[in-house]
């Protein structure tokens, strides 16, 4: 069994406990989340997995069970420990009892102000995660009895990181900034020039900012906002959707871009889950 990212929304608001940040915490991570998997055994004896969309950012992974393995593209990594995942890729998740895991959905780490992370070079696969956070901290995750108690040390940790060293990295502003901005307002194709201009600096400089805390451009970075927002809009009520409101030019530049997002000869996107793509304009 194949549970899909924005499709079977019922297996993923009810099998994952999940909290959005808050404060200045919400402009570096979206979410934390735990899998919440132990009533499915019974029903799926030999597992199943769990198949998520191309994303920006990254999410610290957190084992707290049996090991699983994760599939990123057409390569398969069996995870014992704790890792650090892009999610610049399709990925799927195969699940077994026994698995348990705890993540931390970022779009920006805090972890640029403490250490010279590049993540431009953490795009294509799992990492260990031993020098991306204070182990201290992962095993008080580890030993905290339940969800609520695991977000708390999370946000405490990371608060005090960005208290501390706010407005101390302009690489980190610029890019929290534009993906704030650009997703209040719903502005997902901006002038890339234009934003550069807005603070001070060059389209290249921009670029490496963007690479650099996100591991890709600006431009990438905002086109997955964009069709992740409309394909959970679309998903929602599809006769009230409109692809203007997103920027998009004609009909045929949102199908292109939403074929182009969902289409993985490893994600079995069957009928009725196609219907999608009969949107009436």
């Amino acid at each position: 069994m194949q549970h899909i990212e924005f499709f079977h929304t019922t297996h993923f608001e009810t099998r994952y406990h999940r909290k959005k940040a808050n404060g200045a915490l919400a402009q570096f991570i979206d979410f934390f989340w735990e899998t919440d998997f132990d009533p499915l055994w019974s029903q799926y004896p030999q597992g199943f997995s769990d198949a998520l969309f191309p994303n920006i950012g990254y999410t610290y992974l957190i084992n707290l069970g049996t090991p699983f393995v994760m599939q990123l593209e057409e390569e398969s990594y069996p995870v014992k420990g704790d890792g650090f995942l892009p999610r610049n890729k399709h990925m799927i998740c195969h699940h077994q009892v026994g698995n348990r895991i705890f993540g931390i959905k970022f779009k920006v780490s805090p972890v640029l102000f403490q250490k010279k992370v590049n993540f431009r070079e953490y795009r294509a696969y799992i990492f260990p995660l031993a020098y991306l956070i204070d182990r201290r901290i992962v095993e008080a995750v580890k030993s905290a009895p339940d969800f609520g108690k695991r977000v708390a040390l999370i946000s405490n940790y990371y608060s005090e990181i960005i208290e501390q060293y706010k407005g101390t990295l302009q690489a980190v502003s610029v890019v929290t900034d534009v993906l704030g901005q650009c997703t209040s307002r719903h502005q997902f194709a901006p002038s890339i020039d234009a934003i550069a201009q807005k603070h001070g600096i060059t389209t290249r400089t921009l670029q490496r900012y963007f690479e650099k805390a996100t591991g890709v451009s600006s431009k990438q970075a905002l086109q997955l906002l964009r069709i992740r927002k409309a394909v959970e809009e679309l998903v929602h009520d599809a006769a009230a959707f409109d692809y203007r409101r997103f920027g998009y030019y004609d009909y045929s530049h949102f199908y292109k871009h939403l074929t182009a997002f969902l289409n993985h000869q490893h994600i079995e996107l069957v009928s009725p889950h196609l219907k999608i793509r009969k949107v009436v304009v």
